[in-house]
């Protein structure tokens, strides 16, 4: 890392610590409201969240080939005991010294990444997610300016052809910025979210 790159590693735990606050807040009633991720509920949006944390981690440690560690269940009885445990894992990988340095095999996204980069992934995914739940519960989602801004940054540079924003893939495609929006609303637009259509400021 550099004097002029942002310190993916910490960003990212905020990220997910939020996701987890958000996570946590779920009541039972709540795990089949629909969620932004399409034909997604909370249920199942968590379940992923879970196995992503599972699957990072595990490349964090240079294991993330193995298809075991990206299974998602489908109907996890404890998915916010479930995630706060995958959290705890990936963040406790991400911590590792050198983590940055690896190589992680991620084979969702299709092949070998550098640890700064696989980080930065996650990292995204997180913002994104936490906002996720926190508009599928009504409320809002806290993370400091420094952390939205370093996830517009990468948003900016995911890539925006039909091939990876296809149905499935991680992404949906860009939506038009409104000149004026802040940085979390312009992560979620350029990341293919509707957040007008979602009780959340932004």
């Amino acid at each position: 890392m550099t004097d002029t790159e942002p310190d993916i590693v910490a960003l990212d735990r905020i990220a997910v610590r939020e996701a987890t606050r958000l996570v946590d807040l779920a009541q039972d009633k709540d795990w089949e409201r629909d969620s932004p991720c399409a034909d997604w509920s909370l249920r199942r949006l968590v379940a992923h969240m879970t196995a992503q944390h599972h699957g990072f981690a595990a490349a964090a440690r240079g294991a993330g080939q193995e298809p075991a560690h990206w299974h998602e269940s489908e109907n996890p009885s404890e998915p916010a005991a479930l995630h706060r445990a995958a959290a705890a894992s990936v963040l406790d990988a991400f911590a590792e010294p050198g983590v940055t340095e690896r190589e992680f095999a991620l084979p969702p996204l299709g092949g070998d990444y550098p640890g700064r980069m696989a980080v930065g992934f996650h990292f995204i995914d997180y913002v994104i997610h936490a906002w996720d739940v926190a508009a599928t519960l009504g409320v809002d989602v806290e993370l400091p300016e420094k952390v939205l801004e370093a996830a517009v940054a990468v948003a900016r540079m995911v890539p925006r052809d039909a091939d990876y924003r296809k149905p499935g893939s991680f992404f949906a495609p860009a939506l038009e910025v409104p000149e004026g929006a802040g940085p979390l609303r312009e992560a979620l637009l350029l990341l293919g979210r509707a957040p007008e259509r979602w009780p959340s400021q932004v």
